[in-house]
Formats: C-alpha cells, sequence, structure tokens
C-alpha cells in the first residue's frame, strides 16, 4: 500500500482536516446502508437468462407477428409468418433454440449506485455465466477469438460484450440480448452532416434495410440511435431494440418519426424473410442524445424477428 503525505503550512492543518473529515465520515455512513448482491447471484441469473432468451420469444414479439399476419398482403408472406409462429411454440414447448444462430451474448448491466458487489468480480460471473447457460443448454458457440486472423471458436460462446451503466437506486438489473450474425452484419453505422436532418435520417434507415435484403431474416425490428458520438449512438440502437415491440417512446417528435420510418420501410417489398410482402418490419424504435454542433451520428442496428432478449432484477 501505498501512503502519500502532504506538507501543509501550519496555520493550515485544522482547515485541511475540516475539508477532509466530513466526506469521510459521510462514505462510512453509506456503506453501512448499501445493499450487497453476491456474484454468485449474477452467474446464475445469466446463466438462466441465456436460455430464456434463446428458447422463449417475447409476448409482445408474439402479438407483432400475429398483427402482421393479419395485415400481410402475400400470401407467400402469410405463409412464412405462420412458420415463424409455430416456430416459437415448438421452441418454448421442446427448449430448443428460435434459431441455429444462438448469437454472441450481449449484456447489459444497471449497477445502482447504493449497491456493492461481493465475492469477486462481476465481469468475471457475467462470463461464467454465459458459459454455464450455452453449454448447459446446448446453445450453439458462435464466438471466435482473434477476429481478422485465427478465428478459433472459444468453445463457449465468452467472451460477452457487457455494457454498465450506473443509475439511482440499489438493485442489479441484467438484460441478456443474444445477437445473432445476420442482423448485425447488416447493420450500419452513419456520421451524417448536420444539414441532412431528419430526411437524411430517414434515407440511411432505407438504404440499409433495402440493402440488407432478406439477410437479417426479417420483419424486423429496426433500432435507430441518433445524434451523441459513433459509439454512442451505436450503443443507443442496441438498447433501443430492447423496448418491447411496438411501445411508444417518451419523446412525441421521436414517435412520429418511428411512424415515418416504419411506413417506408414497409412499403420496400422485402417481406417476411425476404420472400417478399408487406411485413418487412414490426417496429422502428429510435433514441436519441444531444450532439457535437459539427456532427448527426446515426446508428442502425438490426434485430430480426426472433429479437431475443430476457432480464431480470436482484
Amino acid at each position: 500500500m501505498m501512503i502519500i503525505l502532504f506538507r501543509l503550512p501550519v496555520g493550515k492543518i485544522e482547515s485541511r482536516r475540516l475539508l477532509v473529515n466530513p466526506p469521510v465520515r459521510m462514505l462510512k455512513s453509506n456503506l453501512m446502508t448499501m445493499r450487497e448482491i453476491d456474484v454468485i447471484a449474477a452467474e446464475k441469473a445469466v446463466a438462466g437468462l441465456c436460455q430464456k432468451a434463446n428458447f422463449e420469444l417475447g409476448a409482445d414479439v408474439i402479438k407483432a407477428l400475429q398483427d402482421s399476419l393479419g395485415k400481410e398482403q402475400s400470401a407467400i408472406g402469410r405463409e412464412v409468418l405462420k412458420s415463424l409462429l409455430d416456430n416459437a411454440d415448438k421452441s418454448l414447448n421442446k427448449r430448443v433454440p428460435l434459431c441455429q444462430d444462438c448469437g454472441a451474448a450481449v449484456v447489459f448491466v444497471e449497477i445502482g449506485q447504493d449497491v456493492h458487489i461481493t465475492g469477486g468480480n462481476l465481469s468475471d460471473a457475467i462470463e461464467r455465466g454465459v458459459k454455464k447457460g450455452y453449454s448447459e443448454g446446448y446453445l450453439r458457440k458462435s464466438m471466435v477469438s482473434r477476429p481478422f486472423s485465427e478465428r478459433v471458436n472459444t468453445g463457449d460462446n465468452t467472451p460477452p460484450v457487457i455494457h454498465y451503466d450506473i443509475v439511482p437506486g440499489d438493485h442489479l438489473r441484467i438484460v441478456v440480448m443474444p445477437k445473432g450474425g445476420g442482423a448485425e452484419n447488416t447493420s450500419r453505422v452513419s456520421m451524417l452532416s448536420p444539414g441532412d436532418g431528419e430526411q437524411g435520417i430517414i434515407d440511411v434507415v432505407e438504404e440499409t434495410v433495402r440493402g440488407a435484403g432478406g439477410a437479417p431474416c426479417p420483419p424486423l425490428i429496426v433500432g435507430i440511435g441518433i445524434g451523441g458520438t459513433l459509439e454512442k449512438a451505436a450503443i443507443m440502437a442496441k438498447k433501443a431494440l430492447m423496448r418491447p415491440v411496438g411501445q411508444p417512446g417518451p419523446d412525441p417528435e421521436l414517435v412520429i418519426l418511428e411512424e415515418k420510418i416504419l411506413n417506408r420501410l414497409n412499403c420496400l417489398g422485402i417481406g417476411p424473410l425476404g420472400m417478399g410482402g408487406s411485413s418487412t418490419a414490426l417496429a422502428v424504435h429510435i433514441l436519441a442524445f444531444p450532439c457535437h454542433m459539427a456532427s448527426l451520428p446515426v446508428a442502425v442496428n438490426l434485430q430480426c424477428h426472433s429479437a431475443r432478449h430476457a432480464e431480470v432484477v436482484l
């Protein structure tokens, strides 16, 4: 342990003590009231969430697919949607993956500032949970090391991609989002000029979805991040996918923009699994953040019809 001593003028020792002591006492008081969560609880939760997300399609997604079936104009499109709903039912009842691509494990963690994690490193515990969940659930392992050279499968779908947020409260919220390669590969980040405005954003999203065609397995949920910086926009686009499908966001301006984009996408004719039809997207979800005066970052993160994510609050 390194101890650093400061030499203070004689007349200022007392004032220095008055500045230091109150924060120390406050810290001790806070520590006594903090809620403790052992990393073992997080590890077990992550293992269960990996399987739940891969086996159980959310009720919001099921309803969106059913609604699309009622509106779909193409006969082939309707048959595809029926197959997707049947697939979700079989996956739930037989406990088999919704898709052969069980995805990279993307984990969002909200840590309440009044929580103290005990028993080890939280990131290590999350990684052990992913390893356990994918191995015991017989889920396909897709992660490879050295992305541009050896590309050797790690054998347990680790490491996960983890995003942390510090929030008020004494809870630990964990969301596991398996992200398949097809939808992820067709996603995009664009650095627009401020003058491109709303129309530029609409055009980027439309171009992204049109260029993707059937590769991301539509009907899609389209997550969009607008503003911030390059990486902020990308993370927002992914976080937007966690909102229940079709649930309006809190910003009326963004809700209007979501509807405009959704209508444009469903006129492209791509349809379910790219077989043609009016059901190219189930929903468009947007998150926005202030940005630099010279920038307009826009990220488009596509999600296939198997919009898989599961969460727990500890």
